[in-house]
């Protein structure tokens, strides 16, 4: 029976060492391209300013693998005690674009964006209707109680831009950025 089994067995043959750094090589090549060309658009605006290749702020990716096997990973950002992963460009007319603005019309980073990107991604979801049945809480950056935002406007229980505006100005006043914020949020549970 052993001698059979042998017979069946599959051959292993030995692939040689190069066609697998071969793969690798290209497949980086191949992701890296993929990567730069909708980031190299030609026009640059305060929202996409970030993300403009060749600039100290580009968002940088780390492609690795073997074979055929790839991961891209995004290299986390960091800003006070707040670590949050890297994030690209939103969806235009997304909440989260509205934030991108709004974040760099204050003068802050993409670290800062990255760590309030992470920080109502917990509390939210970005989800402007959210609401906190325990709490109270409300909106995009579960305001406590959600009638606060009426000072950013008042249409504060329907506009994200109204309550991202407000979001922005309490994590200004009490946290001075995102960043510490989302770090406060990591080691408390809450803002």
């Amino acid at each position: 029976m052993k001698h059979l089994i042998g017979r069946l067995a599959p051959s292993h043959r030995a692939v040689p060492q190069w066609r697998g750094s071969v793969r690798s090589t290209l497949a980086f090549f191949a992701v890296a391209a993929f990567v730069a060309v909708p980031l190299a658009g030609p026009s640059t605006t305060v929202a996409n300013a970030w993300f403009e290749p060749g600039t100290a702020a580009a968002q940088s990716v780390l492609v690795t693998g073997s074979g055929m096997g790839l991961k891209r990973e995004e290299i986390s950002v960091s800003g006070g005690w707040g670590v949050a992963p890297a994030v690209g460009r939103p969806d235009p007319g997304s909440a989260q674009a509205i934030a991108l603005d709004l974040v760099a019309g204050r003068g802050w980073s993409e670290a800062e964006y990255s760590c309030l990107v992470a920080l109502w991604s917990k509390e939210s979801g970005w989800n402007t209707f959210a609401h906190n049945s325990q709490s109270g809480a409300y909106g995009i950056p579960q305001s406590l109680p959600g009638s606060k935002m009426a000072s950013a406007g008042d249409d504060w229980m329907t506009n994200p831009e109204t309550q991202i505006r407000w979001g922005l100005g309490y994590i200004e006043a009490r946290y001075g950025v995102p960043c510490e914020a989302w770090g406060h949020s990591q080691r408390r549970g809450w803002y």
